[in-house]
């Protein structure tokens, strides 16, 4: 096989990924619907009524007091992780019924009613809304992740873009070093056409 048919060939083969990459890669710049897909959701605080009277324990690493919908939380972070305690004993907050799980969240969606409408669906510890966003809480952080149909597709188009097409890392992993091996290929035989007398 000639240098100019290995050539085509592997442009041909190429093609369709040159094509996915550049059209994923014009969206990653131009960035429609991002602000939405990829909004930071917290849960809305209110003002501190007292003030924290707490010794602080020697394994504490970081502590945050603050104040929800349902109450006053100490947030302290351990060598093990986060905890959610009551600043009045210090023990972990009790699991969330599905009605403080529901108060928590709608008040802080209360802030874009047009993304995330209203709570419908609570499952432990995710939220759905009437607009198909789910909400995971993370109880120890007291923090809140978003994810609506358009940061799946979003999330896709990424898949795409980095050859990530069958969603087995082993099999993505071999995909992306034949695509960026024939890449160097095509590159390397495309400069012995270019210089070649």
């Amino acid at each position: 096989m000639t240098t100019r048919t290995l050539h085509r060939v592997i442009g041909i083969i190429l093609l369709i990924p040159f094509v996915c990459w550049a059209l994923t890669g014009l969206v990653f710049f131009i960035k429609p619907g991002y602000a939405g897909a990829y909004e930071v959701l917290t849960p809305k605080l209110y003002p501190l009524n007292n003030q924290l009277h707490v010794s602080e324990e020697p394994n504490w690493l970081e502590v945050r007091y603050l104040r929800t919908i349902l109450g006053d939380h100490l947030l302290v972070r351990t060598e093990s992780g986060w905890m959610n305690l009551n600043p009045n004993d210090k023990r972990p907050w009790r699991a969330a019924t599905e009605e403080e799980t529901r108060k928590l969240v709608q008040d802080a969606i209360s802030v874009n009613p047009n993304r995330y409408g209203h709570v419908v669906l609570v499952n432990g510890d995710t939220v759905t809304t009437d607009t198909g966003v789910a909400i995971t809480i993370d109880w120890n952080r007291m923090s809140l992740q978003q994810t609506g149909k358009d940061t799946k597709r979003i999330d896709s188009l990424y898949r795409i873009h980095y050859l990530q097409w069958t969603g087995v890392k082993s099999i993505d992993r071999i995909v992306g070093f034949v695509g960026i091996t024939l890449v160097l290929v095509l590159t390397g035989l495309g400069a012995c056409l270019a210089f070649r007398r």
